[in-house]
């Protein structure tokens, strides 16, 4: 069971590492356009608004370099491996716990304990790596050509608990529970079902194996990343303002920010940097797609 555990540990970090940096361009470019109502500097007129996708990639390019589109994303990396590696040891984990049913006659149940087990464990690892995720979110969100607001990952969480203290690390985290459930429970809860149901899943051609995955893990991950996206927002407007004093925060909590964001921007904007995300959601696919490839070369070494 410990050997497994670490085999699962390992296999979903080393997917999630090299899946993030093979999209980091894209994410970044996600986190600028859904941040961007909450960045001093755009609010201020200091920066100009970014108008799309386009616009948001030629820019950066042009204000910061091309190097600038992997800004974060060591830091990303650091947060993503526990991140990654705790969800599929505790969802297979977790899974474990729940009685075993037959897809075949129990559909319901089948798809219920797959999404479960995978909103749990996506809430459960959260709680152990949000401030690296603040921290990514923050170093990744730094617009214009002036001088970065935080040198580093270490200067980023040191400032913010300087100015706000511990919780301050973790803003947003209430929002980001929620959303972590339907988000994670959908990412691993289709894709075991849909993996459930793959008629090539143990093919012995590899090539077919890996794309019957790979399109399981993309409807996976799109439908995940939509159902989940306005959570993403506010948990992401939150973090802009972490280090602030809370007489200068725009959003006083998870409702306000909500209630906002509608009100001033349409509800449209809960989805601003949705179609960057949908392309970013190929980096969550090659994760799903990795990790089940290494956990079968390894359990087939073991026969």
């Amino acid at each position: 069971m410990a050997s497994e555990f670490l085999v699962n540990f390992l296999a979903g970090g080393v997917s999630g590492a090299v899946a993030k940096t093979a999209t980091a361009p894209i994410e970044r470019v996600k986190l600028l356009i859904q941040t961007q109502d909450a960045n001093p500097k755009i609010i201020s007129g200091e920066v100009k608004r970014y108008t799309g996708i386009v616009d948001c990639f030629t820019r950066v390019a042009a204000e910061q370099g091309i190097g600038a589109f992997w800004r974060g994303n060591l830091t990303n990396i650091i947060r993503y491996f526990p991140t990654q590696a705790f969800n599929f040891a505790f969802k297979d984990s977790i899974k474990s716990l729940f009685p075993k049913v037959d897809k075949r006659t129990e559909f319901g149940k089948f798809f219920l304990i797959n999404m479960a087990s995978g909103g749990l464990a996506g809430a459960g690892s959260l709680l152990i790596v949000y401030p690296l995720d603040y921290a990514r979110t923050r170093l990744a969100s730094d617009v214009g050509t002036g001088k970065q607001q935080f040198s580093g990952l270490a200067d980023c969480l040191k400032q913010t608990f300087q100015k706000g203290g511990i919780s301050a690390l973790y803003n947003g985290l209430g929002v980001s529970i929620v959303g972590i459930v339907p988000y994670r429970g959908v990412y691993f809860g289709l894709f075991d079902t849909l993996s459930g149901y793959n008629p090539y899943q143990k093919s012995e051609n590899g090539l077919l194996r890996a794309g019957s995955k790979f399109v399981a893990a993309q409807t996976s991950a799109i439908a995940a990343g939509y159902a989940s996206y306005p959570f993403d927002t506010v948990r992401r407007r939150l973090q802009m303002q972490s280090e602030k004093p809370k007489a200068e925060w725009v959003y006083q909590g998870t409702a306000d920010c909500f209630g906002k964001i509608i009100r001033e921007e349409g509800t449209a904007a809960l989805f601003k940097g949705a179609g960057a995300n949908a392309l970013r959601t190929v980096g969550a696919a090659m994760v799903l797609v990795l990790y089940s490839e290494i956990t079968s070369a390894f359990k087939a070494s073991q026969k």
